[in-house]
């Protein structure tokens, strides 16, 4: 090696190696250019078979939101876009269709076989994945027959091996384009959710960004999925995770709290899960619409003439508009019987007011679209039977059909108020678009299609995403028809300035939050979330989709035991500081109890007369003391070390003042308070500290109880010489001046008072608690309390960010370990002596004496 760094995978033929090694150099790349790898379940663009049937012509999607994302990419970064072709092509043709597109669009089709396609596509995702994160529960039987796949039904573990394979497809597609030093890669939508994973086992250091553009439910709805926490953790695969809402974030956090025992923390406004020494941030941003494409389309001649017809139709008449896709989650229904309840209930609109719903074609198919469809042209005969008249008024136009552009923007212009009453939707940019035509064309232009002062209403549903940034709409429960109709008709009846003002303020957001914009904040959040990758050392490790790559600190190590064994075997005076829960058996075990071959291992540490070993816990005396009753020459520090004895035969010492424990009569009833309304936790009592446990608890609920009770405790100790504390699923008080590290520094003090200065020292813990011990360890040296040169071990159990330098990934790690250090012991010549006796105890040597060293055995 010529260059600092970790030595890199030369071939990644084998997916094995690649599992278990970094694939990439630690050395920057020093490419020109960048480049953005866009990959979606589909193209930016639409392919046609030429009039002849001879090959293919292609154009640019115009309405792909993926195609308007470039206008926010740097000027100096190429976009590659990969996905599938809304076209069926022959295999023969396939290789020429991609060289076409490739040359001509930068686009790398992914073909997928039509029956593998429908599995994935419709039956997976459209039948399983989108009613799900929509928050319909699956309460069928069975599988969703063929016909009607919309309907979430039982899971279907073909299905889910169909959407693993069709991810894998993409992946392949991927690797044939992709430069991983210098590409960035950004994922779009639920189709692609496995893809993450497959990327980072193959590139380690992939700079690979994620973006989900519908609902992502409440944990309570997501944990009903077979495969929840596969998907959590192929998410977490990525550097980056995008939400259109705080809310669709908060859920996702919840279920990696919940379901994966991972936090978030949130510094400096940005929002990150630490996942295995990476940090996964977590961006919030609603997409936008593309302002230039909306004003070429109202500059073309026949949009204004369009708006000319619609209006002379309308003439006289208030205009509400709905625009909606066919599907049973847009509320269609609901929007209708709310415009009748308000027919009803404010007659002045009967022959005034008109529903305009323009219904775009559905996405998917099935017996649930065709119910819906039947129920809203129901309703809309119904609704024009009661309220319609002879001289040509119907109260519902109902457009059922694909809607030119034009078209669409015609009914914008014109229409009073828009109204969207989707029951659950990710986005939604229908109300955008709206503010967008009735703002018309800038000042400089003439746009005779918007007269008068710029004014517009909006009526919204709470649960779509676009709601929250909507401040001057009018938000409504879609479910309440009698409020909704309310709405509608305080939206119409506003005063001219109001809806002016509510205009000018939604305007002003719409214009200045374009898709640019979000595409632009997206690429610099992930470049400033990659940054580090080519700094820290990382190694990929598990099988299937409990893949993850383990990204540690240049400094941080996992302990080698050889390393350890050849420096314990040079020294001859040796200091281990053992934590106990989570760092000699696990933190989640019933029986707490060390085993046997624990208890062997120890007392073999213990009987090498060059070992001083102690364990440091925060257990009280009396459960340390009974637990290790069997070890007569360990060490115990017990409450983090306020009480001290060096063997079993010793009396306990006190490692500070006297207590003064008066504050536990206030800190006590505190404690109850949370604990009786904390269901599964409880307090544990010992002689100088008071510790309250919420493992057994709901780990929501318990998080925010912890921190509650944290505060209220500090401001009713504030005046008390104690300390309160956090820890793993715990919550402590205990005295002041009281630390691990302060009784790990006392011990090492008096072994150089009494000429034992330590030349060799291990500690190894598990938490915040253990952090002191490894800060004081780790200054040992500086201080002159262990001799010169002396090896510090300081582990820590997990990878996590720590003061310690190393780290071993569990509690038989840990085992392991200290049997290997048991095995190069040196037994003590007493007990040397002892086994000796045991040994010849049979032997009838008459009056002879056997001579072993210095060690004599007399017979008789």
């Amino acid at each position: 090696m010529t260059v600092p760094g970790t030595l890199s995978e030369l071939d990644d033929e084998d997916d094995e190696r690649a599992a278990t090694s970094s694939v990439a150099s630690d050395v920057p790349s020093s490419a020109i250019c960048e480049r953005l790898i866009v990959v979606a379940n589909q193209l930016p663009v639409v392919a046609r078979r030429r009039a002849d049937g001879r090959g293919w012509s292609f154009s640019w999607d115009d309405d792909s939101l993926l195609l308007r994302l470039r206008d926010g990419v740097p000027d100096d970064m190429e976009v590659l876009f990969i996905g599938t072709l809304r076209a069926d092509v022959p295999a023969a043709e396939q290789d020429d269709v991609s060289q076409a597109l490739i040359d001509g669009f930068r686009c790398a089709p992914v073909f997928l076989p039509p029956d593998l396609y429908d599995r994935f596509y419709q039956s997976f995702c459209k039948g399983y994945l989108w009613p799900l994160f929509h928050y319909m529960l699956p309460f069928a039987s069975g599988p969703p027959p063929q016909d009607a796949p919309s309907r979430g039904g039982r899971f279907d573990r073909a299905s889910w091996e169909a959407y693993v394979l069709a991810n894998k497809h993409f992946f392949e597609k991927v690797v044939e384009v992709i430069n991983p030093e210098d590409d960035y890669v950004w994922v779009h939508d639920y189709h692609l959710m496995a893809l993450p994973t497959f990327l980072r086992r193959r590139f380690n250091r992939l700079r690979l960004g994620f973006f989900l553009h519908s609902p992502f439910p409440s944990s309570e709805i997501y944990r009903s999925l077979p495969v929840r926490e596969e998907i959590l953790r192929t998410m977490l695969n990525c550097d980056l995770i995008g939400f259109h809402t705080f809310d669709y974030a908060r859920h996702f956090l919840s279920c990696c709290s919940r379901m994966l025992g991972i936090e978030y923390q949130s510094k400096r406004g940005y929002i990150g899960l630490d996942y295995f020494g990476r940090t996964v941030g977590i961006k919030i941003m609603p997409v936008g619409i593309h302002m230039g494409q909306l004003q070429s389309v109202l500059r073309l001649p026949e949009m204004q003439s369009k708006v000319a017809e619609l209006r002379q139709q309308f003439e006289g008449k208030t205009v509400l508009l709905g625009m909606d896709d066919m599907d049973i989650f847009k509320g269609i229904n609901l929007k209708l019987l709310a415009f009748e309840y308000m027919l009803k209930m404010h007659p002045k609109w009967q022959g005034r007011a008109v529903l305009v719903q323009i219904v775009n074609p559905a996405r998917g198919k099935g017996k649930d679209i065709d119910c819906i469809r039947a129920e809203i042209q129901d309703s809309c005969d119904r609704i024009n039977r009661e309220f319609g008249n002879s001289r040509g008024y119907s109260p519902i136009v109902f457009i059922d059909q694909n809607v030119p552009s034009v078209v669409k923007l015609a009914y914008y212009t014109v229409a009073e108020c828009v109204v969207v009453t989707a029951v659950r939707d990710g986005m939604n940019l229908t109300p955008y678009e709206y503010i967008v035509c009735r703002q018309g064309l800038p000042s400089s232009e003439s746009a005779p299609e918007v007269s008068g002062p710029r004014k517009s209403m909006l009526v919204v549903s709470e649960f779509i995403g676009c709601s929250p940034s909507l401040s001057g709409a009018i938000r409504v429960n879609p479910w309440n028809t009698e409020a909704t109709a309310e709405s509608l008709n305080e939206a119409i009846s506003m005063s001219e300035r109001e809806k002016q003002l509510r205009h000018e303020k939604h305007y002003r957001y719409v214009s200045t939050h374009d898709v640019a914009y979000w595409s632009r904040s997206f690429i610099q959040d992930l470049e400033r979330a990659c940054k580090d990758h080519f700094r820290k050392p990382c190694w990929g490790i598990g099988l299937g989709f409990g893949f993850r790559v383990v990204a540690l600190d240049p400094n941080f190590a996992k302990l080698s035991f050889d390393s350890i064994l050849m420096s314990y075997g040079r020294s001859k005076s040796r200091a281990i500081f053992l934590d106990y829960d989570g760092t000699l058996v696990p933190q989640a075990s019933i029986n707490q109890r060390p085993s046997e071959e624990l208890v062997s291992i120890i007392n073999t540490l213990c009987s090498d007369r060059n070992n001083i070993v102690f364990i440091v816990s925060g257990r009280s005396k009396a459960s340390l003391a009974s637990m290790f009753s069997s070890c007569p020459m360990l060490g115990i520090a017990a409450e983090h070390g306020y009480f001290l004895r060096w063997n079993r035969d010793e009396e306990w010492q006190i490692s500070a003042q006297s207590p003064d424990v008066g504050w536990m009569q206030m800190a006590e009833p505190v404690m109850n308070l949370y604990t009786e309304a904390t269901d599964g936790s409880y307090i544990e009592t010992k002689e100088t500290a008071l510790v309250w446990h919420h493992r057994d608890a709901d780990q929501g609920f318990a998080s925010s109880q912890a921190k509650e009770m944290l505060d209220h405790l500090e401001s009713v100790l504030v005046s008390e010489a104690v300390v309160v504390k956090s820890g793993q699923f715990i919550v402590e008080v205990k005295p002041q001046g009281v630390s691990k590290g302060l009784v790990a520094e006392k011990i090492l003090t008096s072994m150089k008072e009494k000429g034992q200065q330590a030349d060799f020292v291990l500690c190894i813990g598990d938490d915040r608690s253990d952090e002191d011990m490894f800060e004081n360890i780790a200054d040992a040296m500086k201080r002159s309390i262990v001799a010169p040169k002396t090896p510090l071990f300081a582990c820590t159990v997990g990878q996590k960010p720590s003061k310690a330098k190393f780290y071993l990934d569990d509690t038989y790690e840990v085992v392991s370990m200290l049997s290997a250090l048991a095995e190069a012991s040196e037994p003590d010549p007493t007990d040397l002596a002892d086994d000796l006796a045991t040994s010849v105890s049979s032997l009838d040597i008459g009056d002879e004496q056997i001579q072993f060293g210095n060690i004599s055995i007399e017979g008789s």
